[in-house]
């Protein structure tokens, strides 16, 4: 298969890095398990740590902090359910858990979860109309009885629309109750400052494949304080809360595309963002009722979630893919069914609203020439799309 022509989803998955392959690869031809005592078991775990260091001078956090998981939805669940766990074991009381109303479902799902499985109360937070998290509101759900409150989990930034969300503010007022917070921060690293120890939350989720490292690696940052209960019983590594033989060719790639993405971030973000506001300004010109969902400036810096009234969401994008151009409705499907986005439900969209977006997402491939083919082809495209929904 040829490449496609414009790739306009980095949120979903941005390509791996040249670094990093070379990192993957280089080691894909060793032997050893890092468990392993002879020569070449010590070798791999020479390698595991020393990535381990690498993503902690990345993160601003310390390397034992760092727990290795499969990806960013393991490392979610494993916070979420791992926390919820031990400080519902430490004091019964503790059964309610706070969050947003538009995480992504590796959050959402296993809230879900804990609801029906585990006896959990969670509460999903309002957001306002550009997708960010009501802080009076979640004051509120703290201070109505903050000695049940178990965790609060907020993202940093939303994988659809890209609005930042306020986690300072938010573990400032967890803080003074004593409780932990978790942020799923994806799509955070790497397209904005990220740093564990300032932020001040709790534990932190990133995954290989969005930073330009391999898929199927990621980590939980969980501070050393905070107790967390295993998911996965075994061989007892990555501090006994991750049992499983762990990936050293992945971890070494991971650990690569972390170091880079994090020292090439600031550049990143303002070539990113030019091209960003150069497609949104060109997109509205062709198509005048089109807009911009999301903050206008506490924003990820290559997410451009647009609205299109009068189209179907799906049939833009099919039709932008006949054209090798590939994006992103960024709205969930079940079973063969597309659903409205629970994220534009949530900041107040009526169904059809939250059906006729697309999310055009730029990565550290993104050209000038990519958001020219979108801007020629976008206009077509959504006339064919408001005839064959007329018809």
């Amino acid at each position: 298969m040829s490449s496609p022509t414009v790739y306009l989803d980095h949120a979903a998955t941005t390509p791996m890095v040249p670094a990093a392959v070379e990192a993957m690869t280089a080691h894909l031809r060793e032997v050893g398990n890092p468990s392993s005592l002879h020569a070449s078991g010590r070798h791999a775990r020479r390698v595991v740590e020393e990535s381990r260091e690498t993503i902690a001078q990345a993160l601003g956090c310390r390397p034992g902090e760092v727990v290795f998981t499969s990806g960013g939805t393991e490392a979610d669940n494993l916070a979420l359910k791992g926390i919820y766990w031990s400080r519902r074991a430490a004091d019964p009381r503790r059964t309610r858990v706070l969050s947003t109303a538009i995480e992504h479902h590796a959050v959402l799902d296993p809230l879900h979860w804990l609801t029906t499985d585990e006896g959990a109360h969670v509460e999903l937070l309002p957001v306002d109309e550009r997708g960010r998290l009501d802080l009076a509101a979640l004051r509120a759900t703290v201070e109505r009885e903050p000695e049940s409150v178990a965790l609060v989990s907020v993202m940093w930034a939303n994988n659809e629309v890209g609005t930042l969300q306020p986690i300072g503010e938010v573990v400032e007022l967890a803080a003074s109750y004593g409780i932990p917070v978790h942020t799923d921060a994806v799509q955070a690293v790497g397209a904005v400052a990220v740093d564990f120890a300032t932020s001040g939350v709790d534990a932190l989720t990133l995954t290989g494949h969005k930073v330009g490292g391999p898929f199927g690696v990621g980590a939980l940052v969980v501070r050393r304080e905070v107790d967390v209960t295993a998911l996965v019983h075994g061989g007892g590594q990555e501090r006994d809360i991750r049992s499983g033989t762990i990936d050293t060719p992945a971890i070494a790639s991971f650990a690569t595309a972390v170091e880079l993405a994090v020292k090439h971030q600031a550049e990143h973000a303002t070539r990113v963002a030019a091209l960003r506001d150069d497609l949104v300004r060109r997109v509205i010109e062709v198509v005048p009722d089109a807009h911009l969902h999301g903050h206008p400036e506490l924003r990820l810096p290559g997410n451009a979630h647009l609205g299109f009234p009068g189209c179907e969401g799906d049939s833009l994008l099919m039709l932008l893919d006949a054209r090798g151009i590939e994006c992103s409705t960024g709205s969930a499907c079940s079973a063969g069914v597309p659903q409205p986005s629970h994220v534009l439900l949530a900041m107040g969209c009526d169904e059809d609203q939250a059906r006729h977006s697309l999310r055009f997402s730029l990565g550290h491939t993104s050209t000038q020439s990519d958001v020219d083919a979108l801007v020629e082809a976008i206009g077509p495209v959504v006339e064919r799309a408001r005839a064959a929904r007329a018809r």
